[in-house]
């Protein structure tokens, strides 16, 4: 049996192949998505980390600070109902623009702490669990399931992935998994 070369790709991304509940999938390829995020940011120089892509419009920096918006309006605002400030007040342009003197390392640390958050408050829930009330859904016919959340989610993130891809290939070439 001819045994596959070390240069074609696994045969399953994300959670290891024997994970079948369906909680531990989600979270486990949410969790490889927000770190396939990162790897693919990796090797970027910080001026074109900020730059914009065209004909995308914009910069993988500013893709990472707009997940982080993400991570806070789908899993704090939403599922947890914190009180807290769900878009910035710029719209959609702050959102995905970096501001001049705001430093890469500070967009990475608020997203990874957005992050780090929308963890802590599924660590414990079951994916059953409706989101509370009173953040971004007031009734309880709008609040979702936790896993209708955590699969809005995954489908962002591979989405928005898929977009860094193309912005990585427009910038230099670069590909991969």
């Amino acid at each position: 049996m001819q045994q596959p070369s070390q240069d074609e790709p696994a045969l399953l991304d994300g959670p290891d192949v024997g994970v079948a509940d369906a909680r531990d999938l989600l979270l486990g390829y949410l969790d490889w998505y927000r770190k396939a995020l990162m790897r693919k940011l990796a090797g970027l120089p910080d001026e074109l980390l900020r730059t914009p892509v065209e004909p995308l419009g914009w910069s993988p920096l500013g893709l990472v600070q707009h997940l982080g918006w993400v991570e806070r309006r789908w899993l704090r605002w939403g599922f947890g109902a914190e009180d807290v400030t769900a878009y910035p007040s710029g719209g959609d342009d702050e959102e995905w623009t970096v501001a001049a003197d705001t430093p890469t390392a500070q967009v990475i640390a608020a997203y990874q702490a957005e992050v780090a958050v929308a963890q802590s408050l599924v660590a414990e829930a079951i994916l059953s669990d409706k989101a509370r009330l009173g953040g971004r859904f007031k009734t309880p016919g709008q609040a979702p399931a936790l896993s209708r959340i955590l699969f809005h989610l995954l489908q962002e993130y591979a989405r928005h992935v898929g977009h860094l891809d193309i912005a990585r290939e427009l910038i230099d070439g670069e590909t991969g998994e």
